[in-house]
């Protein structure tokens, strides 16, 4: 709601009249004192009429000056006739003919419950709240289309766009996963709409979502449930990948071996038998080495028994 200060413009304008009436009478007054006789009277009636007369001109003079206070913007009506121009916080000099009210451009915060209804057709009700302030540079606007309180309009705008979001939702989604993009949706919806009335959305919360106890009960099952059947699916992921590291583990290890057996030939088999032999031989405790009599075959070491002399 807008906080309007409507000054008592009546009573500013009576009183302006009546301090600036005073003046002049004292004014008159003091220069007709010269017709009374005797110094004394005639000094009385001065000082007083001076005196009175001061106090009227200060007040008249206070009745010029506008107060605007902080928070608060100014909007000047002159006969029905709304100025443009506003009034920043601060003292101002405006004719006593000028009726000003204050308009509170501090945020506001809307708190409402709305009951809704969902993409399935159940009812909701929500806990959401609005904060918005009043646009400084369209004030005069407000107050010629809308008036001194935009309560109702500004309300009836919320409701409305809360409704038509929420439809789009299932109730499991608005009681869980979806509240904080659904309060997005409504805080871009109001922030494209609200400036067209003369007013700046801050922000769009929805705080909380009630429903039937037995619904309530229903989706928090079906959350377990479907929590159950995620935490099912990352078990069976895991494993599968873990067989499936066993599986390339196991097809390295015998591409390995395959490649090893299919490298050792016979040629190489005997080429490394030759070698050995070639070693041993030339060993001060090596006995008699017979190469193999087959085809082919790998070398064959024989050793005499002990004390059998080497030829």
């Amino acid at each position: 709601m807008i906080k309007s200060i409507h000054l008592n413009h009546t009573e500013k304008l009576m009183g302006f009249i009546i301090s600036l009436l005073t003046s002049l009478i004292g004014i008159l007054v003091y220069l007709n004192t010269g017709r009374i006789s005797g110094e004394k009277s005639r000094l009385a009636i001065r000082t007083i009429t001076i005196l009175i007369s001061s106090i009227a001109i200060l007040n008249s003079i206070s009745r010029l000056l506008v107060i605007v206070p902080p928070g608060n913007i100014g909007v000047v009506n002159l006969f029905g006739e709304v100025s443009e121009s506003t009034l920043n916080p601060g003292v101002h000099l405006l004719s006593p003919f000028n009726k000003v009210l204050n308009f509170s451009t501090r945020i506001k915060d809307v708190k409402e419950n709305i009951d809704v209804t969902t993409q399935e057709g159940l009812s909701l009700n929500l806990d959401v709240s609005l904060q918005y302030k009043l646009d400084p540079q369209k004030a005069a606007t407000v107050y010629k289309t809308i008036g001194t309180d935009e309560t109702q309009l500004v309300i009836s705008r919320f409701r409305s766009t809360v409704r038509a979001i929420t439809a789009n939702y299932p109730a499991s989604a608005i009681y869980s996963t979806k509240r904080q993009e659904i309060a997005q949706k409504i805080d871009q919806q109001l922030t494209e709409e609200i400036p067209a009335l003369g007013f700046i959305v801050e922000e769009a919360l929805l705080r909380n979502v009630k429903m039937p106890d037995i619904l309530q009960v229903a989706i928090q099952n079906k959350l377990k449930t479907e929590q159950e059947n995620q935490q099912m699916k990352f078990v069976l992921e895991k494993e599968r990948q873990e067989a499936e590291r066993k599986r390339i583990e196991a097809q390295g290890i015998a591409d390995s071996q395959k490649i090893i057996s299919g490298g050792l030939s016979n040629q190489v088999l005997q080429l490394r038998a030759i070698e050995a032999t070639e070693k041993l031989a030339q060993s001060n405790n090596s006995k008699i080495v017979i190469i193999g009599s087959e085809k082919g075959g790998a070398p064959i070491l024989i050793q005499p028994e002990a004390g059998t002399s080497r030829p």
